[in-house]
């Protein structure tokens, strides 16, 4: 193998190293429905009480909730469909059917739902379900046994209107109702509201705060296909990865995958990569979520081979200024590196995402600041909302010196600004994710997480803008 050859193999393998352990933090963050199923078509309704006993506050957390739920389905025109009815006294359509054709715009419309803190009509939303939220005009698709119609209804209190009649009705019209009951809510009605049978179709929880454990449940409902791996219906070498409704072969550290998809031989070498990682510390964050994004950085460097000859990490974190907390090569172990992190402190100010992307291209990878000639160069730039200057100048700079971008946004964040950080293909550089505390889930589970490659077979639409880049670079460095 030629050294130019053997540079751009390097290249390539650094480069999907890094996008492994992006895709699997997020892969792991939609829990169990994207690691051992796929969702079969649905038009799905959340039907959510925002009434005067529910605060502000407990109205975030089942947000949150349907934010998770949201996380494990296959979201598309195709797949399924998501609505949100928001209801007191009287009844919002906050989100219809055909409102948000992809996950991402999804979610960000969720975060944006407030309360309307008045009476609890729970007869009139449901009512309100049959005649519009499921009706073709807003999007639901015609009536056929391909087509799953699910409500999930989530309240609190005792409903100042009938419900039996109403949901008698939608479940005669095929709807699936599954009932969510909080605190002092009725029982009684619940059951009144539910499908059977009931023991399936009703839950209780005793406060908002735990109404997320309630999520693995409803990730369980809509799965059709078992995991592949555990079933050992696959013929991989070492690793079994499931993806959706396929799955993946993987390799152990120091193997690579060969171009059979299915069989690993020896990786000679390792990749030399210079890393940056552009935090930002805005006041939006919060501190406890930027204990988080700490964590979350960690969990990457621990994936990584550090070494003047391999990998060296730098980090900047901004807000309404740009602050340099190491520079590349500065830590030559990764102990050093994540020590250095967890002592990073909140900066708590604006969000200058431009003037941050601006230093990174004059200074990050500079030979000043550490940078090796010849070395690729990879920035992974993190977010929680909109920028208060312009960044489109500096990211295409960025990206036009060559720098492969990642752009990782959370809650807050705008699409079009991840999408004019990453590099291209775009769709495959910026990953989105609802609630912080997604982060902090996923933690957890990934101490004892190898990076293997992955060659990606098959792919559902909730993975494929993900897969599409690994299975390009697997196919064509070996």
């Amino acid at each position: 193998m030629g050294k130019d050859h053997k540079d751009e193999y390097l290249w390539r393998f650094s480069i999907i190293q890094v996008m492994v352990v992006l895709k699997v933090l997020f892969q792991n963050a939609t829990a169990l429905s994207c690691a051992q199923c796929r969702t079969r078509p649905t038009d799905l309704v959340f039907i959510v009480d925002s009434s005067r006993s529910v605060r502000p506050n407990e109205f975030d957390k089942v947000k949150i909730f349907v934010s998770q739920v949201i996380e494990a389905l296959d979201v598309g025109p195709n797949t399924t469909r998501v609505g949100v009815i928001n209801y007191a006294s009287a009844v919002k359509n906050e989100l219809s059917l055909r409102t948000h054709q992809t996950k991402t715009s999804l979610l960000q419309a969720v975060r944006k739902i407030e309360p309307l803190s008045t009476g609890t009509m729970t007869g009139l939303a449901i009512q309100f379900a049959i005649n519009r939220a499921f009706s073709e005009g807003e999007g639901a698709r015609v009536r056929s046994p391909e087509i799953n119609k699910v409500a999930i209804v989530v309240t609190d209190g005792h409903p100042q209107d009938g419900v039996k009649d109403v949901s008698a009705r939608a479940r005669a019209l095929g709807i699936e109702i599954f009932a969510i009951g909080v605190g002092r809510v009725d029982m009684h009605t619940l059951r009144q509201i539910a499908s059977q049978p009931l023991d399936d179709h009703v839950d209780y929880v005793e406060s908002y705060s735990v109404i997320e454990k309630l999520t693995r449940k409803f990730q369980e409902a809509f799965c059709v296909v078992s995991d592949l791996c555990a079933t050992r219906d696959h013929d991989c070498q070492q690793l079994c990865v499931t993806t959706g409704a396929s799955y993946a072969c993987a390799c152990e550290v120091g193997f690579i995958l060969n171009s059979d998809g299915k069989t690993c031989s020896v990786c000679n070498g390792s990749a030399a990569t210079d890393l940056i990682f552009l935090i930002d510390g805005s006041k939006s964050v919060r501190p406890e979520n930027f204990e988080l994004v700490k964590r979350f950085i960690n969990q990457i460097v621990d994936s990584l081979e550090v070494s003047d000859k391999n990998t060296q990490v730098g980090l900047v974190q901004y807000s309404s200024s740009v602050k340099q907390e190491f520079p590349l090569g500065q830590y030559k172990n990764k102990k050093d590196i994540k020590t250095a992190v967890r002592k990073m402190t909140y900066m708590e100010k604006g969000t200058m995402t431009g003037q941050a992307l601006k230093y990174l291209v004059d200074n990050s990878f500079a030979i000043s600041s550490g940078a090796r000639p010849g070395v690729p160069k990879v920035a992974i730039v993190f977010t929680d909302g909109r920028s208060q200057d312009y960044i489109n100048d500096a990211a295409k700079k960025a990206k036009e010196l060559g720098y492969k971008m990642f752009a990782v946004g959370v809650g807050n964040a705008i699409e079009d600004e991840l999408k004019a950080i990453a590099s291209e293909p775009v769709a495959e550089h910026y990953l989105y994710t609802a609630d912080f505390r997604t982060i902090n889930q996923i933690g957890k589970k990934l101490c004892t997480q190898s990076w293997p490659f992955y060659y990606v077979k098959l792919s559902t639409d909730f993975q494929q803008r993900e897969d599409n880049l690994l299975e390009d670079i697997a196919t064509h460095i070996i």
